[in-house]
């Protein structure tokens, strides 16, 4: 970096530390630029510190807990005395979550990236100020990445106060955990936090204005994660909202009626906005698309030439490994390299109960394109690793057209996060359903299923049966 009277000169300034901003600062480092890489709070962005990293931790607590607790974990020989201690397992999940920090900002340092904590805004094409502690700073540079992330929504009639009324941020920093949640919302966020507080132990209900779980996921994911609810306890009021707060009291309309329910904590999971407003982006020549995200092309530069933007300010869910890889191309496209975003399967995991992951079209979605539609599904009921793990709760289903192209993969089950990864890579390389069913899965694994799930799309799987063909 050069030091000038007036500013710091860099190759690229990425505003944004979290996953697409600190991914791009280290590959365009590895490719030889120097590189600023400014955050205004803590490196890792929501995922690593209030989002994927903390949960999970806290998600997999809850479900060894649970799993020993429940009557299958009674049959396997577990008593039912196991003692859980709440601020033990928030500081295992803080641990979890320094390790992961720590771990960016050690390799941001290796890589040579300057990493600035404060607040980026443009003044031009071409530059950037910052406002830290101990002052303002400003950066010129050749090329910058935006990835400023998210916000988290915010409903009128139930704002945020941190105590009683919570954001799933807030929920890593409880000190106590709730005897009773209310959660507002039907998301992926709120079926996370509803599995993972009623296996500790809380009692937990779902209000949302909707009439399914899970809406934008396969409907078969949606009716599994329901039925999931209902076997630990979880009340779902669907069609519902709460229209009052008084004490620990909430009134809820629920179609023509209303309840009471008290509460310890309301949790409102209402999702996240895209968060570019008051980066200055005025000041560039970088335009907003029709769906109000920072408009890309395929090497995710704005309109702007200066300028590229990545992860949840662009088109595309907002999920950390959509970010991981657009932060990539920005930077190798950055570098001069013909890298750009062409990605065809985008994989999404809910660690609920069970846990759930799709990736691809849907039968409806196929149909709705144009496509015959072929539909292997393979119940977990079938699988001797599902049944020795006492989870069989589930399946795999998969979405192909009439010539036998993956188009889609569906998964309900223990390991679905994991499993998934085998449909995005057969989706990607435009695998056909014979691909998948003549490739030998190891035995007794959980991918098997994905297998026979191409077989039964075929109408040859042996492990479920099928009348026969006149």
């Amino acid at each position: 970096m050069v030091m000038g009277e007036l500013s710091t000169k860099t190759d690229v300034a990425v505003i944004g530390g979290g996953p697409g901003g600190y991914t791009a600062a280290i590959r365009a480092a590895q490719l030889g630029l120097d590189v600023i890489l400014v955050e205004k709070d803590k490196l890792g962005g929501c995922c690593t510190n209030v989002g994927c990293i903390p949960s999970k931790a806290l998600i997999h607590i809850a479900s060894l807990l649970y799993d020993v607790r429940n009557e299958q974990g009674v049959k396997m020989g577990f008593g039912p005395s196991i003692q859980f201690d709440f601020k033990k397992a928030r500081s295992y999940q803080d641990g979890v979550v320094k390790e992961m920090r720590d771990g960016i900002a050690t390799l941001c340092s290796l890589n040579g990236i300057e990493v600035i904590k404060g607040q980026a805004f443009f003044t031009s094409s071409s530059k950037i100020s910052v406002q830290t502690e101990a002052g303002s700073r400003e950066i010129e540079f050749k090329k910058a990445i935006i990835a400023t992330g998210t916000g988290i929504n915010e409903l009128e009639n139930l704002p945020f106060d941190h105590g009683m009324i919570i954001s799933s941020d807030d929920v890593f920093s409880l000190a106590e955990q709730p005897s009773s949640l209310l959660i507002v919302g039907g998301g992926y966020i709120a079926v996370e936090m509803a599995a993972l507080f009623a296996k500790l132990g809380t009692k937990v209900t779902i209000i949302y204005r909707g009439e399914r779980l899970l809406k934008s996921m396969d409907s078969d994911l949606g009716e599994a994660a329901s039925k999931g609810m209902k076997r630990l306890g979880v009340e779902v009021l669907f069609n519902s909202q709460i229209t009052s707060v008084s004490g620990n009291e909430a009134r809820v309309s629920t179609g023509n009626s209303e309840r009471s329910l008290g509460f310890d904590k309301i949790l409102v999971a209402a999702g996240r906005t895209p968060h570019f407003d008051g980066i200055g982006l005025e000041k560039t020549g970088a335009k907003l698309g029709e769906d109000g995200l920072i408009a890309v092309d395929s090497s995710m530069k704005t309109a702007d030439d200066n300028i590229y933007a990545v992860g949840d300010v662009v088109f595309g869910p907002q999920l950390a490994h959509k970010a991981f890889r657009q932060g990539k191309i920005a930077a190798e496209a950055i570098a001069g390299q013909k890298s750009t975003y062409d990605n065809n399967a985008i994989p999404m995991v809910v660690f609920a109960e069970p846990e759930l992951a799709s990736v691809g079209l849907t039968a409806e979605e196929a149909t709705k394109q144009g496509y015959k539609v072929k539909v292997g599904k393979m119940p977990l009921t079938a699988s001797g690793r599902a049944k020795s793990m006492g989870k069989k709760e589930g399946f795999v289903k998969i979405v192909a057209d009439e010539s036998g192209t993956v188009l889609g993969v569906h998964i309900a089950g223990a390991e679905a996060g994991t499993m998934i990864a085998e449909g995005a890579l057969a989706i990607e390389m435009g695998a056909r359903l014979e691909d998948l069913a003549a490739t030998i899965h190891a035995h007794p694994t959980m991918p098997e299923s994905t297998m026979e799930a191409a077989e039964d799309a075929q109408g040859k799987a042996v492990h479920i049966f099928r009348s026969k063909k006149s």
